[in-house]
C-alpha cells in the first residue's frame, strides 16, 4: 500500500491556514505532507500564492511526526540553485529530518517573473540537470566551486547542514526527465499514473527508490457541488503537462480552458463523497508502481470536512486497500 500524504495547496489557501492543515493533517493520520511552490494561481479564481518556504518553516515547528516535502521546487530561474539548496538544507535542520526536496524543470505560470523569458524545454532539461548537480554538490558540505554552462557557484558553502543530507525527488513527464530522474535523484515524481514511465525511471536505474505522485480530489456531500467547484477551481489541469508548463498567466489558462466542461473534469477527478471511487483512483496509482501518494482537495471552503472525511471513511478505506 501507498503513503498516503495530503497537499498544502498554496494557489487556493493563505499561509496561516496551509500551517493549520499541515497540524490537521498530521492529527488525522495522513502519513506525510506536500507543497506547491508556485508564484502565481493556476486559476485567478483561486486566489492565493503564499511563498512556500516560510509556510514550510512554520509547518516544521508547528508538527511533530509529518514529513514535508516541496511538490514542486523549480532550481533553474526564479531561484538559483545554490539558494535552493541553502533553503533545504535549513528545512532539514529545522524539521529533523523530515524534509524531502521535490524539484521540478518548472511553469512559464511562475518563472516568468524574473524577466529572463522562458526557454525552450531541451534547453531546460540542461539547466534542470545542472541545477540539480550543484545542490547535490552543496549538499556534501564544505567550500564549492561549480563552473557549467547555466551556472556557477564561487567557492560556496552550507553552514546549516542537517546530520544527513536532504533526498532529493526528482519530477518527471518524460524518458529524459525520467533518466535525469533516476542518475540524480533519491526519487521520482510524476502526476499521472503512468507505469511505462515508473518502469523507464527504474530500469534506468531508480530501482527500489520511492515514487511520489498526486491526486486530486473534491469532496462534498453534494456531488453537484463538487463537480461545479472541481470545474471552476480545477479546469486547468485537463490540458496537460505541455500546455500547462508554457502558458505565463492565470488570464492565459482561463482562455485555454474556455471549452472543458463540468463533465470532462469529472472524468479525472473523483467528486462528491464517494470512498470508492477515491480507492480506485488510487488503486491506479499503486498498480502503476507509486510508493507515495498525496492527495489534494479541491476548494478550501470544505477543506474541514475533507479533514473529518478522511479521518473516518477515506483512510480507513485505503489502509485496507
Amino acid at each position: 500500500m501507498a503513503e498516503i500524504g495530503f497537499t498544502l495547496m498554496c494557489e487556493q489557501t493563505p499561509a496561516k491556514e496551509l500551517v493549520e492543515d499541515a497540524v490537521t493533517a498530521e492529527r488525522v493520520g495522513f502519513d506525510y505532507a506536500v507543497i506547491s511552490d508556485h508564484y502565481f494561481p493556476w486559476l485567478e479564481e483561486m486566489g492565493h500564492s503564499p511563498y512556500a518556504w516560510s509556510v514550510l518553516g512554520a509547518a516544521a515547528q508547528a508538527t511533530e511526526r509529518l514529513p514535508l516535502m516541496t511538490y514542486v521546487t523549480c532550481p533553474i530561474m526564479r531561484y538559483h540553485p545554490a539558494v535552493v539548496a541553502q533553503k533545504a538544507a535549513t528545512m532539514g535542520v529545522l524539521s529533523d529530518g523530515r524534509f524531502t526536496l521535490g524539484v521540478g524543470a518548472g511553469e512559464n505560470l511562475n518563472e516568468h517573473v524574473v524577466g529572463h523569458g522562458w526557454p525552450p524545454v531541451n534547453t531546460r532539461h540542461d539547466m534542470f540537470r545542472e541545477a540539480i548537480e550543484v545542490i547535490k554538490e552543496l549538499f556534501q558540505g564544505g567550500y564549492r566551486n561549480y563552473r557549467g554552462e547555466y551556472f556557477d557557484i564561487d567557492s560556496a558553502r552550507l553552514f546549516d547542514l542537517p546530520e544527513r543530507p536532504v533526498p532529493i525527488a526528482v519530477a518527471a513527464s518524460g524518458e529524459q526527465s525520467a533518466d535525469i530522474a533516476a542518475e540524480l535523484g533519491d526519487g521520482l515524481v510524476s502526476t499521472d499514473p503512468d507505469g511505462s514511465l515508473v518502469e523507464k525511471f527504474a530500469a534506468s536505474g531508480g530501482e527500489g527508490k520511492p515514487v511520489y505522485g498526486q491526486l486530486a480530489v473534491c469532496y462534498d456531500p453534494d456531488k453537484d457541488a463538487a463537480v461545479e467547484r472541481a470545474h471552476r477551481l480545477w479546469r486547468w489541469s485537463v490540458a496537460g503537462w505541455k500546455v500547462m508548463s508554457e502558458l505565463p498567466a492565470p488570464v492565459n489558462f482561463a482562455a485555454a480552458t474556455e471549452t472543458v466542461r463540468p463533465e470532462d473534469v469529472a472524468e479525472k477527478v473523483p467528486c462528491g463523497a464517494d470512498v470508492g471511487a477515491v480507492v480506485e483512483a488510487v488503486r491506479q496509482y499503486t498498480e502503476a508502481g507509486f510508493t507515495h501518494l498525496a492527495l489534494v482537495q479541491i476548494g478550501r471552503e470544505r477543506q474541514r470536512e475533507f479533514f473529518e472525511w478522511s479521518e473516518k471513511e477515506l483512510l480507513p478505506a485505503l489502509r485496507d486497500l
